[in-house]
């Protein structure tokens, strides 16, 4: 019988949890065919409840990263002891546990180390930029323990190896699935403007303030008449949406939309005719794979990420996220039907190591 042991125990919301439970989901099957013991440390049960799994709760780490530290390398040596032999020790959330194991991985899933923070990002949401500084510290603690470190994208794998001095053959790319989505019947308004769309959180690293101002460096010497920008922010959210919409709430190019439905969501991307995504730093753009499935152009940031997320995609322009005049002319381009800076981005091969599903990584994990 084969041990496996996952630490999850700050993972509560998002993608992270998404992945978690597929992972879950994946590993309860294989420990009822494969005869394999899996037990997973949790914040809690209830997030991500699947049978033939052994739980542990740990509901108070996420009270500060005093406690959370002393978890990763006190509690979980503890915990690691409990059992007679574990084969494998799958680190789920970027740090490196120190544990007692005969081998051990870490599931890379923030990007944030790569994040180039402005001192404004301090007043808006200065946990950011801590969180940007400190994963790069919490990362390298303990990190060449790891046989495997599992990255969702080659990029990553090329800045973690640069960033740490781990060869890429440590990394395994597990890219996730792109899955394909049946476009909604248009519901257009007829009234001759184009529409540009971008979909995120409130987050100031997603970069609204690039849109915004593009919107109205348009409006400026545009009919307004001529285009409209939906970003998925309300302006109350917390204080970057409010300082976005004490700047940008009165220009009528600029529709602050709120929070959306998935099938809302799905409206806006079929009846939008450009998707826009200046987010400095992402692990995998997902509003980008999304609006993919639609077919129609999209302005998205310079930036590695982007890149590999939009590969295989027909109709993609670029432009410097830290420069709004550029997303502007692009715009300027959609809006007079000028498409010539739109090109196919080619789909590369990821080199081996690679894993297509949950089958493939543990089956390269337990090798």
């Amino acid at each position: 019988m084969k041990t496996i042991v996952l630490s999850a125990v700050n993972i509560r919301k998002g993608g992270t949890l998404t992945i978690l439970r597929s992972c879950l989901d994946y590993l309860s099957t294989q420990a009822q065919q494969q005869d394999w013991r899996i037990v997973a440390l949790v914040h809690k049960r209830s997030l991500c409840d699947y049978p033939n799994i052994e739980y542990i709760e740990m509901p108070h780490t996420i009270k500060g990263w005093g406690r959370r530290l002393w978890c990763e390398y006190v509690t979980m040596k503890q915990v690691s002891e409990r059992f007679p032999s574990i084969d494998l020790w799958l680190s789920m959330h970027d740090t490196t546990p120190r544990v007692t194991a005969k081998r051990q991985a870490v599931y890379c899933q923030t990007s944030f180390p790569f994040l180039k923070w402005r001192w404004r990002d301090l007043l808006f949401d200065p946990k950011i930029v801590l969180f940007a500084l400190f994963t790069r510290f919490a990362y390298r603690i303990n990190i060449h323990r790891n046989k495997f470190l599992i990255v969702q994208a080659e990029w990553l794998r090329r800045g973690f190896s640069q960033m740490f001095g781990i060869e890429e053959s440590r990394f395994i790319v597990a890219p996730p699935q792109k899955a394909k989505i049946a476009p909604i019947s248009a519901v257009r308004v007829e009234d001759g403007k184009v529409r540009f769309f971008f979909a995120a959180t409130p987050d100031c690293h997603k970069n609204f303030e690039a849109v915004c101002r593009a919107a109205e460096m348009l409006a400026e010497e545009a009919d307004a008449s001529q285009f409209e920008v939906a970003i998925t922010l309300k302006g109350d959210e917390n204080r970057y949406a409010k300082w976005l919409y004490s700047k940008w709430g009165s220009c009528k190019n600029v529709k602050f939309v709120g929070f959306l439905s998935k099938e809302q969501l799905a409206h806006y991307y079929a009846t939008s005719d450009c998707l826009i995504f200046p987010s400095r730093v992402e692990t995998w753009g997902l509003p980008i794979t999304e609006f993919a499935a639609y077919g129609k152009p999209m302005l998205l940031a310079d930036l590695p990420y982007a890149h590999e997320t939009a590969a295989g995609c027909d109709e993609v322009a670029f432009f410097d996220p830290e420069c709004p005049q550029t997303l502007a002319e692009e715009m300027r381009k959609v809006i007079q039907k000028d498409f010539s800076s739109f090109h196919p981005v080619p789909s590369g091969r990821i080199a081996a190591p690679v894993a297509a599903d949950w089958h493939e990584l543990f089956a390269a994990l337990l090798a």
